[in-house]
């Protein structure tokens, strides 16, 4: 019994073909602007979840003051008409004025933020529901 094989040069313009569809299928899906499903969530959302992530429920943001690229800057606090705390927030991650690392909280907010306003008074700037 012959075996029958295929021929390499057959092979690698299957191969070829194969990548070039998948490759346009690709390239279809990014620019029909679905971008692959992902979504980046707005600054104001993104302080909020991550404010209430470190200081709980009931956490305010009380200011919000855009920084270079997607860091934004501002000032939280607990509870509603509470203490006002200083926040650096990337996609990521959130940094407060009062965390450990207070070096690097300084060095980011002159990197990132370098018109940053003084602390608000302890009446809320933006209130949410």
């Amino acid at each position: 019994m012959a075996r029958r094989a295929i021929p390499t040069d057959r092979l690698i313009a299957v191969l070829g073909v194969a990548v070039i569809v998948l490759g346009a299928l690709a390239l279809w899906f990014v620019t029909r602007g679905s971008g692959g499903g992902f979504t980046e969530e707005p600054a104001s959302r993104r302080v909020l979840r991550q404010a209430r992530e470190q200081l709980g429920r009931n956490a305010e943001v009380q200011l919000i003051e855009p920084g270079r690229g997607r860091v934004v800057c501002g000032y939280i606090a607990a509870e509603r008409g509470g203490r006002a705390v200083g926040f650096i927030s990337r996609p990521n991650r959130m940094l407060l004025s009062h965390d450990p690392l207070n070096g690097e909280f300084r060095a980011m907010m002159s990197a990132d933020c370098p018109d940053f306003p003084e602390p608000p008074t302890n009446r809320p700037v933006v209130t949410r529901p």
